[in-house]
């Protein structure tokens, strides 16, 4: 089947709908332990970006969990699919001229390189929001710690199933000792200049 499918080629390329942004598309990757902070660093990332009128999406993993990968569990098969599917959509997102913001846990190393390679390294800005386990389980914003100790929820991350820390990210955020807003500006001091070269 795959040989009698080919790639249609269109008038209108990324280049072209970034002049139209009046920027360049990136995606910008959050990937953390759950609690750490990543969707609340993303939703307030976009709202500065969106204040400097610049094209913006957020993809986050519970929203997309609800619609094109509710199909999926949390085997480290389906989690690897789970981000593989989420690369293809973030490469559109970027193809489009649009600024993505994904937080995902995304806990595998593997699974970030290969949507550097998806997306283009040009293209891809990954952020570690670095939060020991200890404080994500005190904060447990969303009560799945305590149902993952509890043995209510089976492979949850840093419980039952391994997150492999990032090497070979862009900018580390410890929201153990940096606010959202300071976390805020140093990430938008660097990609700021990659937005709008």
């Amino acid at each position: 089947m795959e040989k009698n499918i080919h790639q249609h080629h269109f008038h209108i390329s990324r280049t072209d709908r970034e002049k139209l942004h009046h920027h360049k598309a990136i995606l910008i990757w959050f990937t953390g332990l759950s609690g750490s902070g990543k969707s609340t660093i993303a939703s307030e990332l976009e709202k500065h970006l969106h204040e400097q009128k610049i094209s913006t999406y957020i993809l986050d993993g519970d929203n997309i969990r609800q619609g094109i990968n509710r199909d999926l569990s949390f085997s480290d098969s389906d989690r690897t699919e789970n981000i593989r599917r989420i690369a293809e959509i973030s490469k559109l997102f970027v193809d489009a001229g649009i600024v993505t913001l994904a937080s995902f846990v995304s806990p595998f190393q593997k699974d970030r390189d290969a949507i550097r390679e998806v997306v283009g390294k040009e293209h891809y800005f990954e952020v570690y929001v670095k939060t020991s386990l200890e404080v994500c389980i005190e904060r447990d914003v969303k009560g799945l710690y305590k149902k993952a100790l509890s043995g209510e929820i089976p492979n949850m991350t840093g419980i039952s199933s391994p997150y492999e820390e990032p090497t070979n990210f862009d900018i580390e955020i410890d929201t153990e000792h940096q606010n959202v807003k300071d976390s805020v500006a140093l990430i938008l001091n660097q990609i700021i200049n990659r937005i709008h070269g």
